[in-house]
């Protein structure tokens, strides 16, 4: 129990905390995307899948109580190093501020937006809170008497204001992964003068490329590229 406390209570345990956990969450965000892409290869294949993810109750749920764990882990982690990094700096931490990039600065403010993010993600395509005239609750079932996910994707995107809002939402996404995977490297040793440059460059290109993955399905639906 003591090595336990310790783990949450020390400084390196709390980035070890952070890398782990960032870790997951960046590969979660990847298997979504590339799950939310097959909605250009057709509709048999978005609905096969989406039966595929909800094929077993019970491993569903207990994936959604890991990823909420992990979020809950790293953020509450990255909030208690930013507590204690500016206490310890003092106005030191103004000084240095200058020479950080702007994404390290505003990690805090994007994971936070990014949050509220993920709660209206799920409100609307999962809970069925928002968008309550086309949800998960309410799905018709396609030729194969599966539920029609295709469908429900494009209506609920067809809302332009909820498409832009997402666009912007992965857009900060991006902007806090930019920074945030190569810190992870860095949180759990791995980041050095060597490799820094390399690293930092390897993390904007795939925040890029997560970006775009997952800006184009509601960019798609806006311009009836798929309907």
């Amino acid at each position: 129990m003591t090595a336990l406390t310790q783990i949450f209570t020390s400084s390196l345990g709390r980035k070890y905390i952070m890398g782990i956990t960032g870790f997951g969450l960046v590969g979660f965000t990847i298997i979504h995307m590339l799950g939310n892409l097959q909605i250009f290869i057709g509709q048999d294949t978005l609905n096969a899948y989406a039966k595929l993810l909800k094929s077993s109750a019970e491993v569903l749920w207990a994936f959604r109580l890991a990823l909420l764990a992990m979020v809950v882990l790293h953020l509450g982690a990255a909030i208690s190093l930013v507590i204690d990094n500016r206490k310890a700096r003092g106005q030191n931490y103004v000084k240095e501020k200058s020479l950080s990039s702007w994404a390290s600065r505003t990690m805090i403010i994007s994971g936070t937006i990014v949050l509220a993010f993920i709660v209206f993600h799920i409100l609307h395509f999962t809970a069925g809170v928002i968008g309550v005239e086309y949800n998960a609750h309410v799905l018709p079932k396609d030729e194969q008497q599966r539920y029609d996910v295709y469908t429900m994707v494009i209506e609920g995107f067809s809302n332009p204001w909820i498409s832009l809002f997402y666009i912007a939402s992965v857009g900060l996404l991006s902007w806090h992964l930019s920074h945030g995977i190569s810190s992870m490297f860095q949180s759990l040793g791995f980041r050095n003068a060597r490799s820094a440059v390399f690293l930092d460059r390897a993390s904007l290109g795939l925040a890029l490329v997560i970006f775009a993955g997952m800006a184009v399905v509601p960019t798609a639906v806006l311009f009836k590229w798929i309907e």
